[in-house]
């Protein structure tokens, strides 16, 4: 029974993926738009896969044509995206954009942009609900423009109803910023330790792209101007991650936790570690969208570590992953992680 036609901007990067597969299974008639028109396996034969820059706002009403039921944005940043969207308003039934959980800050005014000053990482309640405070919009930062986005399309509510989802961690297949590399590649090294900053106990809440495609499906099927929390069942801790991710790899290794912040660069800082707890609260995503995970964060894991491993068999980490590299330039600084094990045991005898 087909519910309408939706148009997915982004279909082919990770969320996008999963998003289109889930819409196409729930009868949506979906056009699938992306630079390359590119498509992906899973994919029913009927979806109909676009060539769109959504830079170009022509190129985008073009492609739009007269319109579709809803719209989802998987790449949408700032301003300019959101008015790009509200100037498409006439065509467009409803829309679903995924947004951030780097909009929120304390209650002193910290957040993700201030993690790097002196006592600068946020002190969030645990759990986080939407009602919490966020940046002051802007377009200075990854954080105050995923809160201009969501402003402006709030704002315009009446005439475009949006569901704006606030993600934490995304993890699955495709991801260009794949934190669960941190363990794989080790596990492939033979790294027989895992150094973890503040005792693997930080906890930077996971949501799984077969979650975020669930809510994506369901914020469809019910318009409403609002803003939802994402994310796994559970989030697990860091030494919660290596322990799975070590279980589906088929290998042990000795955690050797660090008290505290990461004692030198390169030692003890994965992609999750953080001084104090990231979790969201996803309860409004259950109240008002009646939304159950599909999965957790270890079942999820094989088809994960699977793409991973076949990446890294194909050429170096660097290449495969380049916006990773960029952001975590020091994740397999091996000599320096060995210095210091070398020299804490050493102290220790």
């Amino acid at each position: 029974m087909a519910n309408g036609t939706a148009f997915v901007l982004g279909a082919t990067g990770q969320i996008g993926r999963v998003a289109v597969r889930a819409l196409a299974a729930d009868g949506w008639r979906v056009r699938a738009a992306s630079r390359s028109a590119g498509r992906d396996a899973g994919w029913p034969g009927d979806v109909q896969a676009v060539a769109v820059d959504r830079e170009d706002g022509a190129a985008l009403g073009a492609a739009l044509g007269d319109g579709c039921d809803v719209l989802l944005d998987c790449v949408a940043y700032g301003r300019e995206h959101a008015r790009q969207l509200r100037g498409l308003a006439d065509r467009v039934g409803s829309a679903v954009v995924i947004s951030s959980g780097a909009v929120y800050e304390d209650e002193r005014g910290r957040s993700f942009d201030t993690q790097g000053e002196p006592d600068g990482f946020p002190a969030y309640p645990v759990p986080i609900t939407e009602s919490c405070r966020t940046v002051a919009p802007s377009d200075q930062t990854y954080g105050t423009r995923k809160a201009a986005l969501e402003q402006e399309l709030l704002a315009a509510g009446d005439r475009l109803p949006t569901t704006l989802l606030r993600a934490g961690a995304i993890h699955g297949p495709h991801s260009p910023l794949p934190r669960e590399l941190y363990f794989v590649k080790r596990a492939l090294d033979g790294r027989p330790v895992r150094v973890l900053a503040w005792r693997g106990e930080s906890r930077f809440h996971t949501v799984h792209v077969d979650n975020l495609a669930e809510l994506v499906r369901l914020a469809a099927a019910r318009p409403g101007s609002r803003v939802l929390n994402t994310g796994d069942p559970e989030a697990p801790s860091v030494a919660e991650i290596s322990a799975a991710v070590d279980a589906v790899m088929g290998v042990r290794s000795e955690m050797v936790p660090v008290d505290g912040a990461p004692p030198r660069p390169g030692v003890g800082e994965t992609p999750w570690s953080v001084e104090r707890p990231v979790v969201f609260d996803t309860s409004a995503a259950e109240r008002e969208l009646g939304y159950r995970a599909v999965t957790g964060y270890a079942e999820s894991l094989p088809p994960t570590v699977e793409w991973l491993t076949r990446e890294l068999a194909a050429r170096d980490w660097r290449t495969a992953f380049p916006v990773l590299a960029g952001v975590y330039p020091g994740l397999f600084d091996y000599a320096t992680e060995d210095a210091w094990l070398n020299a804490t045991r050493a102290k220790a005898t």
